[in-house]
């Protein structure tokens, strides 16, 4: 029986969900990448995922968590990639994944969203080199199945369409996500701390309820937000105010949220990146140093934002997402 082998390299953007006052609905895409190659044999016809799931396998990882990550079918990446062939009733009966990850694991900074989106494209990608006969799956379809492997839309989103990212459910149920591109003078900054905090941690601090006050303070910021991030960004510090999330998770992050108030009170625009513990700063040029200097002992990276989103770095070519 013949059997076709394909390959694909996707890269990933960095992401920051959250912004402040868009708890669960805003992303921006950062500069800062993981990327994955995938070698699949398939065999003829494409085989059924029934019957080919899950494949002979080896992984290899080098970078951010090499040492901790599963290299079987456990590992996120190849998760994603089974859920995706699982859609398209295919699947490799081999599959050889190498990761060089840059983004720094349980830190808010997107990695397991960028996980999820690299084996979701890069499962697609493979079963359409290999003619498999399954109907691809949309870009539309790419963004729900990532929101539901994630458990929310709001880092997938900027990770696969890159720049800023508004993410929400429809009353029908459809994930969709408005992206639009950042002003030209807005900088981001991260202050990445040495230790991780679990997303499920940070999320099992919030309240079942938050005041009225609360919840329409950050409405207006939220609101705000968009023309600060896209035409005003002088109005980022008073755009960027948050009362639904961050003051509760100071006990799984007290130094973040002391980082964070001590930077807004020199006037910058400072909050806790996702689940954190990394704190964000969107500020100006001028800016960037004053961070350096308050944020002293943390790791200070400046990133641009990224206006791309996943890529495909080699066969096959780029991909344009349309989540709109």
């Amino acid at each position: 029986m013949n059997s076709s082998t394909h390959s694909v390299r996707v890269r990933v953007p960095a992401t920051s969900a959250n912004l402040g006052p868009g708890f669960d609905t805003f992303g921006l895409a950062l500069g800062r990448y993981d990327t994955i190659d995938v070698r699949a044999e398939f065999s003829a016809g494409g085989g059924r995922y029934e019957e080919s799931w899950p494949p002979s396998l080896a992984v290899s990882i080098e970078g951010e968590a090499a040492a901790e990550v599963p290299r079987d079918d456990s590992h996120l990446v190849v998760r994603a990639m089974g859920a995706c062939f699982a859609e398209l009733d295919a699947a490799p009966v081999h599959l050889e994944l190498s990761c060089r990850n840059t983004l720094p694991h349980g830190r808010g900074l997107g990695s397991s969203a960028g996980a999820i989106v690299a084996g979701i494209l890069a499962a697609r990608a493979l079963a359409d080199a290999a003619g498999t006969d399954g109907e691809r799956l949309t870009d539309h379809q790419v963004l729900a199945l990532a929101s539901r492997l994630e458990g929310h839309p709001d880092n997938v989103a900027p990770c696969l369409a890159g720049g800023f990212t508004i993410a929400w459910t429809s009353e029908s149920g459809e994930v969709r996500v408005a992206r639009t591109d950042v002003h030209p003078d807005i900088r981001a900054v991260v202050c990445v701390p040495s230790a991780p905090v679990s997303t499920e941690t940070a999320r099992g601090l919030l309240p079942s309820s938050v005041p009225h006050r609360d919840a329409v303070h950050n409405a207006g910021r939220a609101a705000l937000l968009v023309e600060a991030m896209t035409r005003r960004p002088e109005l980022l510090f008073d755009a960027t105010e948050d009362r639904l999330h961050q003051v509760y998770r100071e006990p799984a992050m007290p130094a973040s949220i002391a980082l964070m108030a001590g930077l807004r009170e020199r006037g910058l625009p400072a909050m806790v990146s996702g689940a954190g513990p990394t704190v964000l700063v969107l500020t100006s040029e001028d800016g960037v140093g004053l961070v350096r200097r308050e944020a002293s002992g943390w790791d200070v990276w400046e990133l641009p934002v990224d206006a791309e989103g996943a890529t495909f770095e080699s066969s096959p070519p780029n991909v344009v997402l349309n989540t709109g």
